[in-house]
């Protein structure tokens, strides 16, 4: 049985394979081996339960009229796959990529309610072709590795628009899963849970609520994420300096800032990137804001200046004298507590207590730092809460 596209040559060890007329597929129950510079191309879906994991030879995906599909038991693995489906590709089982792969027509879409089927980069990295029209519409796993030699970046979009994210490139061996999802991350449709924009750490002002990734793997690494017009930028940040990376702890169950290493462009485009964190500690992450510390007509920023001079030595809140059951947090720019206490005195200096600190006496470095003071039992709302900015100058 010979399947070809215009002048491709056909040259594979075929140990078991059947062609099922009635479910219109390719079917493998065997071993099919493509060999030396063999090429096959299908143009009926596949559906594999044996062995077809070949380290050479070219495979081609073709469709004019309807959605090519690929099913099975077993993942299909080929060296250099093109994919030219007019009505996309539809992954029912995982496609493995040793080499190269070239986008030519279509998406390839995969269950986004699934992480086990994706489109899957074996050994290298090379693609092609991808845009707004050519792209994956569900998971990408990718095998870092000493064989890449670049960052990569996952070209995957929600099947109108590629809204594609990079991971740096290592020489190490770690395995990474992704896909984005063009949608509302208060009202996910292929998650059990929901990731509030309103659960959030304090110094972090807005979480969108248009579009959000999903990176898997245990390794440490940085993301870079990416905006557009239809993004919104704006709705959550005035100037792109406020712009942060943030992920939905799976510990906190909240949204926490993952930091910003670099960030390029302006509101309507433009790219950032995270520091360093674990993936897997995270179910989801998206672009999100700080809040503003460069308003200086906000009547709650506050400086100190902690140098013996009994200028300035100390944060002071008038109204905490009034109130005899006041809680204070003060936290980082990434969101971690250094300071708090109960029944404040109008006392702090700058010196840290966090968890994360080792020397209890540590003065804390010349910066900026968001204070979140509870006032007590009033039963006015507005009077309990106080926050903003305190500016440490030493």
């Amino acid at each position: 049985m010979m399947f070809y596209r215009k002048h491709i040559l056909l040259l594979f060890f075929i140990s078991c394979i059947t062609l099922t007329t009635a479910q219109n597929a390719f079917y493998n129950s065997g071993n099919v081996q493509l060999h030396d510079d063999a090429q096959v191309g299908f143009h009926t879906n596949v559906i594999n339960d044996g062995t077809l994991d070949n380290y050479t030879g070219f495979a081609g995906f073709y469709a004019e009229n309807e959605t090519r599909i690929i099913s099975g038991t077993n993942r299909i693995t080929f060296f250099n796959v093109e994919i030219d489906a007019l009505q996309n590709l539809e992954l029912l089982n995982s496609l493995g990529i040793r080499n190269q792969l070239s986008f030519i027509n279509g998406q390839v879409i995969t269950p986004k309610n699934s992480l086990n089927i994706s489109l899957d980069f074996v050994d290298y990295d090379f693609y092609a072709g991808e845009d707004n029209q050519r792209h994956v519409n569900g998971y990408i796993s990718l095998k870092q590795g000493n064989k890449n030699t670049s960052n990569f970046t996952f070209p995957v979009g929600d099947g109108v628009m590629l809204r594609p994210m990079s991971l740096p490139h290592t020489d190490k061996y770690y395995f990474f899963k992704g896909a984005y999802f063009y949608e509302d991350p208060n009202f996910p449709t292929n998650f059990t849970a929901n990731f509030l924009t309103d659960q959030k750490q304090a110094v972090i002002e807005n979480i969108s609520n248009i579009e959000f990734w999903d990176l898997d793997g245990k390794n440490e690494t940085q993301i870079t994420l990416t905006w557009n017009s239809r993004s919104d930028i704006a709705s959550l940040a005035n100037q792109v300096s406020q712009l942060i990376v943030v992920g939905w702890s799976k510990n906190e169950n909240q949204w926490v800032n993952l930091d910003v290493l670099r960030v390029t462009g302006d509101l309507s485009e433009g790219t950032i990137t995270s520091a360093a964190f674990v993936p897997d500690n995270y179910e989801v992450i998206t672009i999100g804001s700080l809040l503003d510390d460069e308003i200086k007509t906000n009547n709650n920023n506050i400086l100190i200046s902690p140098n013996g001079d009994n200028l300035n030595d100390f944060l002071v809140f008038d109204e905490v004298d009034e109130y005899a059951h006041n809680k204070l947090v003060i936290y980082n720019r990434w969101g971690n507590i250094v300071y708090q206490t109960e029944d404040y005195r109008n006392n702090w200096d700058g010196t840290s207590n966090g968890r994360s600190t080792i020397n209890r006496e540590d003065k804390l470095p010349a910066a900026t730092y968001f204070y979140y003071l509870e006032l007590g039992d009033e039963p006015n709302a507005y009077q309990k809460l106080k926050k903003g900015w305190v500016y440490i100058n030493r």
